[in-house]
């Protein structure tokens, strides 16, 4: 069966690229061309990825990726005019897998979409549980649950991968580099901002929990989750 994927796009040059493309390497694609449509299709089309803009009419596309962070963990790749640093950052922070600027080429764009939806494909393949357990911390991937001191924790899908990938390691240290293929699972072409945005945010919820381990810096390299006695 075709793995479907929506394409949300108000330019309809693109959106029409993009259908024609993406039809013809065997995907079966849907287009919404505006924010609000995107919602409506996403709950009725249920897609295995979403091609998602940033400038929407009606609703934009930080809101429509808030709704569908909401209720999923479909994978989103946003697609942005500006190529600024922030909106990639605000997209990573948002819960996004990907970020593709625009004027691009439709090689890249299969690309990106074969990496994404390969690694989501694999993570689903993976068997056993993928739950880590220390003192006050239960990290729940199966469930993307954080539990801190016995009571749940709102978090974002990539703070949650970003610490269980952490602590799945107790005291090795991974470079920010390492940190963004590892869990973002593409190449980050610029500043890794994001990690350290990640980061400090993971810290905001668990400092000052337990003494039995902390998130730590290792300056000039990068991050560690330090277990005592290990």
């Amino acid at each position: 069966m075709a793995q479907k994927i929506l394409i949300v796009e108000d330019e309809a040059n693109i959106a029409q690229l993009l259908h024609l493309y993406l039809e013809k390497e065997g995907y079966e694609t849907e287009t919404a061309p505006d924010g609000g449509k995107a919602v409506e299709l996403f709950r009725s089309y249920t897609p295995d990825l979403v091609l998602l803009d940033i400038m929407l009419p009606v609703m934009d596309g930080w809101s429509v990726l808030k709704k569908i962070r909401a209720e999923s963990k479909t994978p989103v790749i946003m697609l942005t005019a500006k190529g600024e640093l922030s909106d990639r950052v605000t997209g990573l922070e948002n819960g996004a897998d990907d970020y593709i600027v625009k004027p691009f080429e439709t090689k890249e764009v299969l690309a990106r979409i074969h990496a994404v939806l390969r690694r989501t494909v694999g993570e689903e393949e993976v068997s056993g549980e993928k739950r880590l357990s220390f003192d006050k911390l239960v990290i729940n991937l199966d469930a993307y649950e954080l539990l801190v001191d016995g009571k749940r924790v709102d978090t974002p899908p990539k703070e949650l991968e970003l610490l269980y990938y952490l602590a799945s390691a107790p005291n090795r240290v991974f470079t920010r580099n390492q940190l963004l293929d590892e869990v973002w699972g593409f190449d980050y072409f610029g500043d890794s901002r994001t990690v350290d945005v990640h980061i400090k945010r993971l810290r905001e919820k668990l400092e000052g929990i337990s003494d039995q381990w902390s998130l730590k810096t290792v300056w000039g390299v990068g991050y560690k989750f330090e277990v005592a006695g290990l």
